[in-house]
């Protein structure tokens, strides 16, 4: 019955992504897409359009499943993949580089992302040092160095904004809204890599999850190295989370509603949850970056408004919930 609900879900979830390149402020001759590939057309489908649908399906994938991990890793409804603070160092970094106007490129990233990615790396640095013990991670300590982490890296950025002028406060407010604008295939391939890989690992070890959601205790007599997969978890999701905060900016909410949506679905069972994460939160995302870039077109929405917009109110049913 489980299986059978799965395989509905994904051929519904198939479907709807399937559309989402086909939508757009600019009308598209499709018999010139296909036919013409050296058309106008073919050139705003195939290297615009698709391109993007596929980045939002993979951003919102990894952003989805790295919730689930750590939702599952802290035995914690609410926990987000920007529980932990990586998003606020990340964002620290960003702001940083746009304040002091910097401008190289390195690969495929520009300063801005480059210097997300040390912001974020040096969040994660101080929150595995703080809540490391000699034989594990403490998990309470995690959640509340993260906490802590998030409103330090917080008041940088104002103190940043505030000495900012107009320009620079406007690009950094931009940034800050997370954006899913990009042309080309080099993102969007570099995070297939990245996604395939995390995937790999986590629904490898997805029994060893469902044996943690019983207790530390009973997951060791079980036979799961507890202190391993603690560590390699929290440093994939971190790291994953570092990159995407690089090249799409901090997009909230996908992480925390996607896996509560595949519980209710499939249970608590990770192989169904990691697997529904994934092309759930994908979905999730494309839909909305769809409604952000159509809904006041030609101009178009930042699409972590659209995502917070879902996502608000969903989070506080689950706290109305909890109480």
């Amino acid at each position: 019955m489980k299986n059978r609900n799965f395989i509905v879900f994904i051929l519904v979830s198939v479907i709807i992504f399937a559309f989402m390149p086909f939508i757009g402020s600019q009308k598209l001759d499709f018999s010139r897409v296909f036919i013409s590939p050296e058309s106008l057309d073919a050139e705003i489908f195939f290297n615009i359009r698709l391109p993007r649908v596929l980045f939002a399906f993979f951003v919102g994938g990894a952003l989805s499943l790295i919730g689930a991990v750590f939702q599952a890793l802290l035995r914690n409804d609410l926990a987000t993949p920007y529980t932990l603070g990586v998003s606020s160092g990340g964002a620290f970094g960003a702001v940083l580089a746009l304040k002091l106007g910097l401008t190289f490129s390195f690969f495929v990233f520009t300063a801005v992302g480059l210097f997300s990615i040390a912001g974020s790396l040096l969040a994660i640095g101080i929150i595995y040092a703080i809540s490391k013990k000699h034989d594990g991670i403490s998990m309470y300590t995690l959640i509340l160095s993260g906490v802590a982490i998030s409103f330090f890296f917080s008041a940088f950025n104002l103190f940043l904004h505030y000495m900012a002028d107009f320009t620079e406060t406007f690009r950094m407010v931009r940034w800050l809204m997370g954006s899913l604008d990009v042309n080309g295939w080099d993102y969007t391939l570099s995070l297939l890599v990245v996604l395939l890989i995390i995937f790999f690992y986590f629904f490898k070890n997805y029994k060893a999850f469902n044996i943690l959601l019983a207790g530390d205790e009973v997951a060791l007599s079980k036979g799961v190295e507890v202190y391993r997969l603690q560590k390699m978890s929290f440093l994939i999701g971190s790291i994953t989370i570092g990159f995407i905060v690089a090249i799409a900016g901090p997009i909230g909410f996908v992480g925390l509603v996607v896996p509560h949506i595949t519980r209710l679905l499939f249970g608590a069972d990770h192989k169904y949850v990691f697997s529904g994460a994934l092309i759930g939160g994908g979905v999730f995302l494309t839909l909305c970056d769809t409604v952000a870039r159509t809904i006041i077109s030609p101009a178009e929405l930042p699409v972590g408004v659209i995502t917070a917009l879902f996502g608000g109110p969903f989070f506080i049913y689950l706290l109305v919930r909890k109480k």
